[in-house]
């Protein structure tokens, strides 16, 4: 997809012909939109538009006379790929960070950056006492991006309790207690999942997270201001504590702050709020987002609605996987991708996909995000494998699955059975895992990674992810990850499990499920322990594992997975796939 008609290797000198109007040397252009959300709207991709790069994560910083564009081990094959090497170097930002860089390229140089656009916490990872970081007052370039699509105005809709299980005035009245209990007068809420989740609202701003862009600030009292425009609540809102007020109302709702102790996320909230209420003169009180940890514990209702989602996804993926089975060999990657949705689009619940469907073929699955693109995708071979990572939106939850398949008539090489079954086995040992209650995601990373260590092999991404409910599928603050976050794991929430390993111009290995937190019948001296509820109920590619590197108590578990797998399905799938249900789901030989 094109964001321009400008061709790409002449956009970094239309923005460097902006610098002399800001008086920079430099800028340093971030991926997220003035919401800071992982996913932006057209008229936001403005890392994509300077540099090609379309990845998810990610920053560039443009000098006169070079260029450096940063990302994860996600994305660091794709970096290569979509940038021109004659304007842009690529980095890993965990082995490179942009501030080392900065200190090597742009010393004594001022660099700028939009503060619409950048967090508290992002400027203190780029700051140095070597660099001069200017926050401007506009962006070169959106000065420069002379075709740059509008923001969006799509209506706002309410989300009614039958999918939320609690009104927004009683998560209001609870957030409302806690600022009352700190001192605090009121928090800003620059992040729109959280304030969806707040308001029981919904939108469709940007592709596949069905969020409203909107600042919100909370007041002790309970009442929350919204900023929107009138005219896209086309539902009325829940209650009259919830007040719709005119964007350009903004600045001077923050003036009335003066004087007043206010909360504010420093990584959800744009730098531009901070200094906007200390000009005003407020007192500005760092915390975390208090809606983030409550959205992330899913009420009873979340819960038995995600259950239903995965229930309807299931169905979808087997008619996928038995198609793919018998007619993917010569289909076209986006072909694939577009089939895998048609079966999802069969349910009338069905909303939309929750983010691009990554369809893999062979040494394409070798990239974690791989994004397969019409005219340029490859073709589904024989003896190769698939690899497939999609979700799905429903007004009642959220999915997120990966499957990797052997395709074609031969035996699978012995190579790729060993790390297949290297994947499953830490998937397995994530899945059964007990622990103790608040126990930190990133203290159960290592489980799922085990197998592969002990044959010398690893993945370059996170083991599990939070999930909304009928919001964004990467949610937080939970996490599975090596990156040491705090927060500890309680009932109610919902990760994704997904080991992988990853063979450079070969293919890529990934299982994924959805995990429930919940208590375990095992009990420690401090109480009950937790463990997971498996929501994801679709066969896992027995062709490609290594029985012999299984022991019993992971044969059983699979055994034990796939026996419920096909109790689920059989009952909700056309007798024509039974047999195909039945025998991907038999047990072990």
């Amino acid at each position: 997809m094109s964001l321009s008609s400008l061709p790409l290797k002449d956009r970094p000198a239309l923005v460097r012909q902006q610098f002399p109007h800001f008086d920079i040397a430099g800028f340093i252009i971030t991926r997220g939109d003035e919401y800071l959300g992982e996913y932006v709207a057209p008229y936001a991709e403005r890392l994509a538009w300077l540099t090609g790069f379309t990845g998810s994560a990610g920053l560039a910083i443009l000098l006169n006379d070079k260029g450096c564009v940063f990302s994860d081990g996600r994305y660091t094959v794709q970096m290569k790929d979509q940038t021109l090497p004659e304007h842009w170097e690529t980095r890993h930002s965990g082995k490179t960070p942009p501030r080392q860089w900065l200190e090597e390229h742009a010393q004594g140089l001022r660099i700028g950056y939009d503060p619409t656009l950048v967090s508290q916490r992002e400027l203190a990872a780029w700051s140095s006492p070597h660099i001069q970081l200017i926050a401007l007052e506009g962006n070169p370039i959106d000065a420069a991006w002379t075709d740059q699509p509008v923001p969006p105005t799509t209506p706002i809709i309410h989300h009614p309790l039958e999918f939320t299980g609690k009104t927004s005035r009683e998560k209001r009245a609870e957030l409302a207690q806690q600022l009352r209990k700190a001192g605090q007068e009121a928090m800003i809420i620059a992040d729109c999942p959280s304030l969806a989740w707040l308001l029981n609202i919904r939108g469709h701003d940007i592709a596949m997270t069905p969020i409203a862009h909107a600042y919100g600030i909370l007041y002790a009292s309970g009442q929350v201001e919204i900023f929107a425009e009138q005219s896209r609540f086309h539902d009325a809102v829940e209650d009259d504590g919830i007040l719709p007020k005119a964007p350009s109302s903004l600045p001077t709702a923050l003036q009335h702050l003066s004087g007043k102790l206010v909360r504010l996320d420093p990584a959800t909230t744009p730098l531009w709020f901070r200094m906007t209420l200390e000009a005003a003169g407020a007192e500005i009180a760092d915390g975390p987002d208090l809606c983030t940890l409550p959205k992330a514990i899913k009420t009873k209702t979340e819960q038995d609605g995600n259950r239903r989602a995965h229930q309807l996804d299931s169905i979808a993926l087997a008619r996928f996987l038995h198609w793919v089975e018998k007619h993917g060999v010569g289909q076209r990657e986006t072909a694939l991708a577009a089939k895998l949705e048609s079966f999802r689009a069969l349910s009338p619940d069905y909303k939309g996909p929750s983010f691009e469907t990554i369809s893999a073929a062979g040494p394409n699955g070798a990239y974690p995000h791989y994004r397969a693109e019409v005219g340029h995708d490859s073709i589904l071979t024989e003896n190769c494998v698939y690899l497939v990572d999609s979700g799905a939106q429903y007004p009642f939850g959220t999915t997120d699955i990966t499957r990797t398949l052997w395709i074609g008539p031969d035996e699978p090489p012995a190579a790729l059975k060993k790390a297949f079954t290297a994947v499953l086995r830490g998937h397995i040992a994530l899945s059964r895992q007990r622990f103790p209650h608040g126990l930190p995601g990133y203290r159960l990373d290592s489980v799922a990674r085990s197998a592969l260590w002990n044959m010398g092999l690893d993945f370059d991404h996170g083991t599990g992810h939070g999930i909304g409910s009928y919001l964004s599928v990467h949610e937080g603050p939970q996490s599975i990850s090596v990156a040491l976050r705090p927060t500890g794991l309680v009932p109610g929430m919902i990760l994704s499990n997904e080991p992988g390993y990853y063979e450079v111009g070969a293919y890529g290995i990934r299982i994924e499920n959805l995990l429930l937190v919940k208590e375990s019948t095992l009990n420690g001296p401090s109480g009950p322990f937790l463990e997971f509820e498996t929501l994801t109920h679709t066969p896992i590619d027995k062709r490609l594992i290594d029985t012999a590197h299984l022991t019993p108590d992971e044969r059983q578990w699979l055994d034990r997975y796939h026996a419920t797998v096909q109790e689920r399905l059989l009952p909700l799938l056309e007798r024509e796939l039974h047999e195909w249900v039945k025998e991907s789901c038999a047990p072990l030989t």
